[in-house]
């Protein structure tokens, strides 16, 4: 019997584990699709009483709709572009960036796109395409949604439509474009590969956006009086009513979050038994920042979190820390919760966080 237990392990060889572990996850992958290009090429789901390679996976190998869809699609792309396979062993590409490339790929796109995309995100490889293949702008509409049912989901997501629709009579269809839903206007429909959303942004082109969401009816409502109040001042069009109302509130956020400010005021005197941190200094440390995680692990690696940054006193407060440039830091919610672990042991900080929502 495997023996899956970590708990005796020292971190180095955690880490060292989870590496290795991932690497013959890569290379089994491409053997995988190796496999699952010369399965279809024999037709040996056919004979095995499925219609298709991907029914077959599905069942065969009990992989979900996601998994079996991206396989089923990487396999076809690496029959005809075999150097995938190798770049999924070494984790250049990896089945998402595949699922995205593969309707731009030819003979003549296929080396340089392989190259743009190695160690690329989802979200840089769709900035990618979209620079490379631009497409034009997406109508704005607004369109009223039937109520939702109590436990679905809404229809309005990213969700690939092939899992909507996808036949078990041929999986060649579910590799083509997807269909938008029968109620929605002709836009082109959301493709991501990533979990779905009740709200996506995709890139069309160069600084060229689609955006896609539900709004409910306060939303519409202050759209629509939006609208009407600069019908005769400027453009009512729907882009740049949500331009005009980001900026303003972009601009509150940046005075909540760091004081930005046009006309900053000279710094009071501060209190140094006071654990409240200037606005000026917010400003300062926000920019030296810019704006990032200010975590470095040991080797260097820097944490890339933008969202929901806190300000950390370097030296703790409750050590006789003050609020200065120098001592103030900005750390997402993870690291501050690691580091007030590592200053006050997870123990006390864990009481802390009871209390507080005990108190909440």
């Amino acid at each position: 019997m495997e023996n899956y237990a970590r708990a005796h392990l020292s971190d180095s060889t955690l880490l060292d584990s989870a590496r290795r572990h991932r690497s013959l996850e890569r290379g089994a992958t491409a053997h995988l699709l190796a496999d699952l290009g010369e399965i279809e090429t024999r037709g040996l789901h056919l004979a095995h009483s499925y219609s298709s390679l991907y029914g077959w996976c599905r069942k065969e190998l009990d992989l979900g709709e996601q998994a079996a869809l991206k396989r089923v699609r990487a396999s076809r792309a690496a029959r005809r572009f075999p150097e995938i396979l190798a770049m999924v062993a070494d984790g250049r590409l990896h089945l998402s960036a595949i699922v995205l490339l593969k309707p731009r790929l030819t003979e003549e796109t296929a080396d340089d796109l392989f190259a743009a995309a190695a160690h690329k995100s989802c979200r840089q490889i769709e900035r990618l395409i979209a620079e490379r293949f631009p497409q034009a702008d997406v109508p704005t509409f607004v369109q009223p949604l039937p109520a939702a049912q109590p436990g679905l989901r809404s229809q309005v997501s990213a969700e690939p439509a092939e899992l909507r629709q996808l036949s078990t009579r041929t999986v060649e269809a579910a590799s083509q474009t997807p269909q938008a839903l029968p109620s929605s206007p002709p836009i082109a429909p959301v493709t991501s590969t990533q979990a779905p959303n009740p709200s996506s942004i995709r890139p069309l082109a160069p600084e060229r956006f689609a955006l896609q969401t539900t709004i409910d009816q306060e939303t519409q409502d202050l759209l629509r009086e939006a609208q009407e109040l600069l019908g005769h001042v400027g453009s009512s069009q729907v882009p740049d009513v949500l331009k005009a109302a980001l900026r303003l509130y972009v601009e509150r956020l940046r005075k909540q979050k760091f004081g930005a400010t046009d006309t900053p005021r000279p710094g009071r005197e501060r209190n140094p038994d006071s654990r409240h941190i200037p606005e000026e200094v917010k400003r300062a440390v926000w920019a030296r920042e810019g704006g990032q995680c200010a975590y470095k692990s040991a080797n260097g690696h820097r944490c890339e979190e933008r969202a929901g940054l806190e300000y950390d006193h370097i030296v703790p407060y409750a050590r006789g820390g003050d609020s200065t440039v120098i001592n103030v830091r900005l750390l997402c919610p993870a690291h501050n919760q690691f580091e007030a672990d590592r200053t006050y042991g997870s123990e006390f900080t864990k009481q802390k966080r009871e209390a507080r929502r005990r108190s909440a």
